[in-house]
């Protein structure tokens, strides 16, 4: 078969959909498929830095199109940046052959329509793989009134997209009630979590103390948040929290990754002065298990209007290298079922946002209970999530779905 892939990030890339988009890729191509991406040719946190335009990559032919790079500072630079890739994206899908299946994820926003489009005229398949879901994200964040012209507009093309996929691929049950709840079928809803990075996230001892010693970090408790830092996933609790225990040299929080709201916290902690405040950039993959493993405690972080909006995947490799947690955000969601499942030697705690007092609560006790970094192993369940797990049954969907 012949499969079209569309998404803002692709290999090399290390944002965490261009990760998963990769993996699928590759596994289609092992099996024979004919596989083609078509994506952004800058790097999703460093528009400076630019892709191949083609490059065949593990049997995966990859065309990768411009965009403008206005950056992430204003909403207009933000829709000018997504809205010149959409229309790269759809110059270059124009010029392919017919394809058998079109695989679109959710960024740039609308690049959904597109590929159902595409799917329509050539009468292939379409599967739409939700990661954010929007337009009702962007009314939760804020960023769009409900029942504004611009909202009627992108739910009538979120709508068109759903209708005509022959399979929505769902995160999680609350992002399929979300579906449901468009009218869609719940026999077209596939929920397939993304899955932990197997081959490349493991417990890296070896790694851990490295890392630790290039960035400072020994003898320090170290509290990490890693992965895309957006008002979607708010940092203000955790950054209160921070603020609160400057003066405390024992304690250390490191936020590593990238996205719209990591210059924010950079900003908060020049203002702030918060000197046991660290920041880094994306780690690469073949880095991520000694930077996961450097971390005492892991935050997750989910705003409380986003359930079933958003997924928390990072969650996945957090458990992958058996590292204590705490979860900031609302219940129910995903996290606090996984959480109700991890079962007794794990160590976790939760926190609401704006309590504080909480979050500094759970961190004095998760120091005092820990380990540190001897022998730490997933928690059973961690495997349910693995990707030699859900890989496979994401390729099953898409050769039958």
């Amino acid at each position: 078969m012949k499969f079209l892939l569309l998404n803002q990030t692709f290999y090399p890339d290390v944002v965490a959909t261009g990760q998963y988009l990769s993996e699928v890729a590759v596994a289609l191509a092992a099996r024979g498929h004919e596989v083609t991406v078509v994506t952004s040719r800058l790097a999703y946190d460093d528009p400076t830095r630019r892709f191949a335009k083609t490059e065949l990559w593990r049997g995966v032919r990859i065309h990768r199109v411009g965009s403008t790079a206005f950056g992430k500072g204003a909403k207009w630079r933000r829709a000018a940046d997504f809205g010149s890739n959409l229309l790269c994206c759809l110059a270059r899908v124009a010029r392919l052959p017919r394809q058998d299946a079109v695989i679109a994820l959710t960024s740039p926003p609308l690049i959904s329509v597109l590929g159902a489009a595409a799917a329509q005229v050539w009468d292939a398949r379409f599967f739409y793989w939700i990661m954010d879901f929007n337009p009702d994200e962007a009314v939760a964040a804020g960023w769009l009134r409900a029942g504004s012209p611009a909202f009627r507009a992108l739910d009538w093309i979120s709508r068109y997209s759903l209708r005509h996929a022959a399979k929505v691929i769902a995160l999680d049950r609350f992002m399929r009630d979300r579906v449901v709840a468009k009218g869609i079928p719940t026999a077209r809803v596939e929920v397939l979590p993304p899955w932990s990075h197997d081959g490349q996230v493991r417990f890296d001892a070896v790694g851990r103390e490295r890392f630790r010693q290039a960035h400072g970090l020994d003898g320090k408790f170290v509290v990490m948040h890693s992965g895309n830092h957006s008002p979607v996933h708010p940092l203000v609790t955790l950054l209160d929290a921070a603020a609160r225990l400057r003066d405390d040299p024992g304690v250390v929080f490191l936020f590593v990754g990238g996205g719209s709201e990591f210059q924010r916290v950079k900003a908060r902690v020049a203002t702030d002065q918060l000197s046991n405040v660290r920041c880094l950039s994306y780690q690469p993959l073949d880095q991520l298990s000694a930077s996961l493993s450097a971390a005492d405690l892991h935050v997750v972080v989910m705003g409380d209007a986003f359930v079933g909006l958003i997924h928390p995947c990072k969650i996945y490799n957090i458990m992958a290298v058996g590292a204590p947690m705490l979860y900031l955000g609302p219940e129910p969601s995903h996290v606090t079922e996984i959480l109700a499942q991890l079962g007794a030697g794990y160590d976790f705690g939760s926190a609401r946002h704006g309590d504080v007092e909480t979050v500094l609560r759970e961190i004095a006790r998760l120091r005092a209970v820990t380990s540190g970094a001897v022998n730490r192993q997933p928690p059973p369940i961690a495997e349910s999530f693995s990707q030699r797990q859900l890989l496979s049954r994401m390729v099953q969907v898409l050769e039958t779905g």
